[in-house]
């Protein structure tokens, strides 16, 4: 395991990286952490390939200002890791939040981007109240920790998995950093199918973002993209099927070197 800190004007970014080959970058989701891509990782890495984990600024070793970003801001940290740890330009595989930071990326970096996987990735903003309350829930502390597991069954875990892994692991002044960012970026990135190929990995019981169309997809993403479907998983998706999540990855970044 390789690790550094890369520069990005005030911030410092804080990376990890295994393997040796084609690179590829993970981004984790709203609020959380690199170590969601720990099972994940070395499953690429073994498969041939660099992976390269930022964690996002506000967690562990990141650091820098934590107000007026946007997301191009985070997909700059994302990229100032990326350029410290591997040479050439990546597959950028996004979960959840991090399809946005993955896409923004795309977009203000294209020459760092060959391709980007939207893991469980919400493409409309339409929400369940009920949901919503529930991701809110997730990030809770004072909650008691029945009421917060059953906020995490209910926003990101598949009936049957055990929503105690993800108890532990929320960073909730990075999420609030991460949506105002949202809010403040425009429109630019959102259709990345249009610039590089870009692969959709649904979860078939994601209550947060329910698989979409193929038509819908390629009206929000561009005509580029391609869907694969991940049985018995939730929102949370690594944590369920991390073998499955790997699989795809690799079919996808394979094909990005041809």
């Amino acid at each position: 395991m390789d690790r550094g800190v890369a520069s990005h004007g005030a911030a410092r970014i804080a990376w990890r990286a295994e393997g040796q080959g084609p690179a590829v970058l993970l981004l984790p989701s709203l609020g959380r952490g690199a170590e969601d891509f720990d099972v994940v990782a070395p499953l690429l890495a073994a498969a041939g390939f660099r992976v390269v984990q930022p964690e996002p600024r506000g967690i562990g070793g990141s650091a820098g200002p934590m107000e007026g970003l946007t997301l191009y801001d985070l997909a700059g940290d994302a990229a100032a890791a990326l350029a410290a740890a591997a040479t050439g330009p990546a597959v950028v595989a996004g979960h959840a939040f991090g399809n946005w930071v993955a896409r923004a990326m795309a977009a203000a970096r294209p020459d760092l981007v060959r391709g980007v996987a939207l893991l469980a990735a919400s493409i409309d903003t339409a929400l369940d109240p009920a949901i919503r309350a529930s991701i809110d829930g997730s990030f809770d502390p004072l909650l008691p920790e029945a009421e917060r597991l059953g906020h995490l069954q209910r926003g990101y875990f598949a009936p049957g998995h055990d929503a105690r892994v993800w108890l532990a692991g929320w960073h909730a002044p990075v999420a609030r950093m991460q949506r105002a960012a949202t809010a403040a970026a425009d429109a630019g990135w959102k259709r990345v199918a249009e610039r590089v190929p870009v692969l959709y990995l649904a979860a078939a019981e994601d209550s947060i973002a329910p698989v979409p169309t193929e038509a819908r997809l390629r009206e929000a993403l561009g005509p580029r993209v391609a869907m694969v479907v991940v049985q018995r998983a939730g929102h949370a998706l690594l944590p369920e099927q991390p073998a499955a999540v790997a699989a795809a990855l690799v079919d996808f970044t394979r094909r990005m070197q041809v």
